[in-house]
C-alpha cells in the first residue's frame, strides 16, 4: 500500500526521484566512509560545489525549458571567474561581480541571438561558442593563471561574494537560495514561467497565441549565462585564483544535473529544485571519490559509471511510477 501510495507522488514531482536516489547515496557514502564523509567540513565543501554547480545548473534548466540547450556554460563560468578576479584586484569586488555578471549576460545574449536569428540548432551554436570563449580564456592568461592579491580579500564584500563562510557555509550557497527564491518567483509567479514551458513544450503553439518565442529564448539563454558568470565568480572568489581551463567539463555536469532532476530535454517541463538536487548528487559523488583517495586517472571513469547509474536508477523510478 506504502509503494502504491507513493506512485501519484513521483508522477506529479519529477524531482523526487532524485531525492530519493540521493538519498540512497547519502546513506551509502556515509556507513562506507568511516565518518569522513558525513562530517561538517566536508557536507560544507559539498554544499559549496553545489552551489557553483547549483547556479550553472539553474541557468540550463531554464533554456532546457525552452526546448532549447547552452553547452557554452562551461567557458561562461570560467569567463565570469577571470572576469571578476581581474578587477578585484582594482576595483571593489562588488563592482567586479557586477561585470563578470554582464560578461556572462553578453555571451547569453550572444548565444541567443545566434540562435533566434539563425534558425541553427542551439547545440551546433552553443558547442562552437563553447570553445570561442575557452579559446579567449586561455589566450587571455596565457597559460598562467589570475588572482587576487591578498591586500584585497580584506573587505566584507569580498568575504560576502564567496570569499568566506558563515555559519560553516561557503557564502555561495546562500546566494544559491537567493537565486532559486527569485526564479522560482519569476516560474510561479509572474507570466515568464507559462510563457517559457509553452515556448518547450510547443514553439508554433505559443507564438499562435501570442507568446514572443525568440524574446523568450533570448531571455533563457541571457539568464543562463548570468547564471554561469556569477557561479564562477563566486568560486574564484573563494579559490582566489583562476585559470583559463576554469569550467572545464562542467557544462556536463550541469546538463545531467538537469536531466537527473527531471528536466525533459525535449522542453516543456523542467524543476529547478531537481536540477539542485541533482548537482547536490553529483558534488556528492565526487567528494566521496576524493575521500576514498580515488586516483586522478580513475576519477572520472568512476564518476561517469556512477552517474549511468544513477540516471538508470532514477528513469525506472519514474518508470515505475507511470505503470497503472
Amino acid at each position: 500500500m506504502a509503494l502504491s501510495a507513493a506512485k501519484p507522488l513521483i508522477r506529479r514531482h519529477s524531482e523526487l526521484g532524485i531525492f530519493l536516489i540521493g538519498l540512497v547515496l547519502v546513506v551509502i557514502f556515509s556507513a562506507t566512509s568511516d565518518g569522513n564523509w558525513a562530517n561538517l567540513y566536508n557536507i560544507g565543501t559539498i554544499l559549496q560545489v553545489t552551489a557553483t554547480l547549483g547556479l550553472m545548473s539553474l541557468g540550463v534548466a531554464l533554456v532546457i525549458g525552452t526546448g532549447e540547450i547552452d553547452i557554452s556554460v562551461g567557458s561562461t563560468f570560467g569567463m565570469g571567474a577571470l572576469a571578476y578576479l581581474w578587477l578585484a584586484a582594482r576595483v571593489d569586488p562588488s563592482v567586479a561581480v557586477m561585470a563578470a555578471i554582464l560578461v556572462g549576460s553578453a555571451i547569453g545574449l550572444i548565444n541567443g541571438l545566434l540562435v533566434t536569428r539563425t534558425g541553427t540548432p542551439s547545440l551546433i551554436i552553443t558547442l562552437g561558442t563553447l570553445m570561442i570563449f575557452r579559446g579567449i580564456a586561455i589566450a587571455l592568461t596565457e597559460g598562467f593563471s589570475f588572482s587576487i592579491p591578498y591586500a584585497a580579500r580584506k573587505g566584507w564584500t569580498y568575504v560576502v561574494l564567496g570569499g568566506g563562510d558563515f555559519l560553516n557555509f561557503n557564502t555561495a550557497f546562500y546566494w544559491l537560495i537567493v537565486v532559486l527564491v527569485v526564479l522560482w518567483v519569476m516560474l510561479k509567479a509572474m507570466p515568464f514561467g507559462n510563457r517559457l514551458l509553452a515556448v518547450g513544450g510547443s514553439a508554433e503553439s505559443a507564438h499562435s497565441r501570442g507568446v514572443r518565442v525568440d524574446r523568450i529564448k533570448l531571455s533563457a539563454f541571457v539568464l543562463c549565462g548570468m547564471l554561469a558568470a556569477f557561479g564562477g565568480a563566486l568560486e574564484a572568489g573563494k579559490l582566489g585564483f583562476a585559470d583559463g581551463s576554469m569550467g572545464r567539463l562542467m557544462e556536463l555536469q550541469a546538463i545531467a544535473s538537469c536531466v537527473l532532476g527531471g528536466c525533459l530535454l525535449a522542453g516543456g517541463r523542467i524543476s529547478l529544485i531537481g536540477a539542485l538536487m541533482g548537482a547536490f548528487v553529483l558534488s556528492s559523488i565526487q567528494s566521496y571519490l576524493v575521500v576514498m583517495g580515488v586516483q586522478p586517472q580513475w576519477f572520472i571513469l568512476i564518476l561517469g559509471m556512477i552517474v549511468v547509474l544513477a540516471a538508470y536508477g532514477d528513469r525506472s523510478l519514474r518508470q515505475w511510477a507511470l505503470k497503472k
